[in-house]
């Protein structure tokens, strides 16, 4: 029971500081909700981005490995034609065009062979063997056919494209080119006749193309004569590829794809570039796939295009994170709203507890001193007549004049009072009256309850008095009262009576008179003057302007 009572108490404390963030924090806490959810939504978007990267990045890898491996199987098939040639023709002395012709139709270039010029043959010959070989191509081909460029004197070997199939148009423009006189074809013979083995050139352009430079690359592999200790070279079997049509037609074999791709010889650069299929792309992603294509390193790159804008799932992921968030946005603001105005009721309902406290004991104390008032009152009374009526009327005309001002108070719920309210309540039977005159003069000023019931008293005993001897008991009289501030909490109350009977300054005070100076005296803590002039009565009255906090906290409460 304990260990619940303890967990009940922390989940209470728990409720009230969430409360107290959201009273706290309006306006943050609902903004921070909204990033919060906002934030999450960004990681979902940002790993399933990534993870349509990866898998686009894996489906674009397998698509080059594919064509890679489709062209690494392209090199593999020309290097076996051309090693089954060079084995064929190393058997054999002279090699006629008819024999090579033959040779190269049993390949069936047309079908097995593609993005292949044909094959060729190319003698390996000394400088001073060249016009041999160019009666023998002017004899086989019907046309002068000269060997070019031609040898120079530190030429030490020629290597000149003496057959070509399919005996083509095309084909026919690179008869009679030195080969060995290019430093890119140069080497990669060089470097199979070293090996004995299939060897690619790197990027050139084929001396068949004429005027147009699209680049290509060639495949060497070089004839010995057989027989004899030392192995000398007959010259070189080869096939000539023209880099855009082999990779078009790799790309074909391996897969129906619309991604653009680069071939490049070795490492990708664009100086180095053998082909290219598809349009250039500013934005891509690009996989790079190693290729070796008849001893010679190739690099193969597959492009996709890179969107700017996400994917389906990722801008679906986002405009519910945006749902979400604005949703959870909307619903912490009407909670903490919600907690606003609880805790503003919760307040008022506190200040009205505590203005209900003050009230009581304020009219608790209102109470006693009005008793206290009437017990004086009472008391002063019976020592001053003789007779049970004189006693009544005096009495009541006193408590009368208490109700009046507490009237007053009650319609200001026991709030500051004007100055003039008062004045007016008490002297209500005399203002606007024919036979005298009563006139009210000073600013507005406001008074605390218990002022306003001395005031009230004050003037309701100065006017019975003004009426019975004074002022007011004769035709033509009148009763001035003026105030003013006699300082930063003090007004100076004057009531001053003229055209009445005349005033013997040897008068003796009756009771209203003393009870002016001193109960109203006391309740004011002030001074009270009353001089008795021969024009009339002159009585000044000093009164508190207390400042009403208590009368201040009722109106605030009054205006939620």
């Amino acid at each position: 029971m304990a260990a619940e009572a303890i967990s009940a108490s922390h989940q209470r404390l728990r409720r009230r500081a969430a409360r107290r963030w959201l009273v706290d924090y309006p306006r943050a806490i609902p903004l921070a909700a909204f990033l919060l959810v906002m934030v999450f939504t960004a990681l979902g978007v940002s790993a399933i981005e990534a993870g349509e990267h990866q898998r686009e990045r894996a489906e674009l890898r397998e698509e080059a490995q594919a064509v890679a491996s489709m062209i690494e199987r392209r090199g593999d098939a020309a290097a076996a034609y051309l090693r089954a040639g060079a084995a064929l023709f190393a058997t054999k002395g002279e090699l006629p065009r008819p024999v090579f012709g033959k040779f190269g139709d049993e390949l069936r270039l047309d079908s097995d062979y593609f993005g292949a010029e044909g094959v060729g043959w190319a003698r390996a010959i000394t400088p001073a063997a060249v016009p041999e070989v160019e009666a023998e191509l002017t004899q086989a081909f019907g046309m002068a056919l000269p060997v070019r460029p031609a040898p120079t004197a530190a030429t030490k070997r020629v290597v000149p494209v003496t057959f070509l199939h399919p005996n083509s148009a095309r084909n026919q423009r690179a008869l009679g080119f030195d080969m060995y006189s290019e430093v890119v074809r140069r080497a990669a013979m060089d470097e199979a006749e070293r090996r004995a083995k299939p060897t690619a050139t790197g990027r050139i352009v084929l001396a068949q193309e004429g005027s147009d430079p699209r680049p290509g690359f060639l495949i060497y592999m070089p004839v010995f004569e057989t027989g004899g200790a030392s192995r000398r070279l007959r010259g070189f079997i080869y096939s000539p590829f023209n880099a855009a049509d082999f990779l078009a037609s790799a790309t074909r074999m391996a897969a129906d794809s619309s991604h653009a791709m680069r071939l490049y010889d070795g490492a990708p650069d664009p100086n180095r570039l053998l082909a290219e299929l598809g349009q250039p792309m500013p934005r891509a992603l690009v996989v790079r796939q190693p290729v070796n294509f008849a001893n010679r390193p190739m690099t193969l790159e597959v492009l996709a295009p890179r969107e700017g804008t996400f994917s389906r799932l990722a801008l679906l992921t986002l405009v519910f994170g945006l749902l979400v968030a604005s949703l959870l946005l909307i619903v912490v603001r009407l909670l903490t709203r919600q907690m606003m105005e609880d805790q503003a009721a919760l307040g008022w309902l506190e200040e009205q507890d505590s203005i209900r406290q003050s009230l009581t004991l304020e009219l608790n104390h209102r109470v006693k001193n009005t008793l206290a008032s009437v017990l004086s009152i009472i008391a002063l009374t019976r020592r001053r007549t003789e007779h049970v009526g004189e006693f009544a009327d005096g009495l009541e005309g006193r408590v009368r004049a208490l109700s009046a001002t507490h009237d007053l108070l009650t319609r200001s719920e026991w709030g500051t009072t004007p100055l003039r309210d008062v004045l007016e309540a008490e002297l209500a039977p005399y203002l606007g009256q024919a036979d005298w005159r009563v006139e009210l003069i000073g600013p507005e000023i406001e008074l605390a309850p218990n002022d306003a019931l001395s005031l009230g008293l004050a003037v309701h005993e100065l006017a019975t008095n003004a009426a019975r001897y004074g002022a007011l008991s004769a035709i033509g009289g009148s009763v001035d009262v003026r105030w003013d501030l006699a300082g930063p909490k003090l007004v100076r109350v004057v009531w001053q009576e003229s055209g009445g009977p005349p005033v013997s300054s040897a008068r003796e005070r009756g009771f209203g008179l003393q009870l002016v100076e001193r109960i109203v005296a006391r309740e004011l803590g002030q001074p009270v003057e009353v001089l008795f002039d021969q024009g009339g009565v002159r009585c000044t009255l000093l009164v508190p302007v207390r400042t009403p906090s208590d009368f201040a906290l009722r109106a605030r409460g009054r205006t939620q």
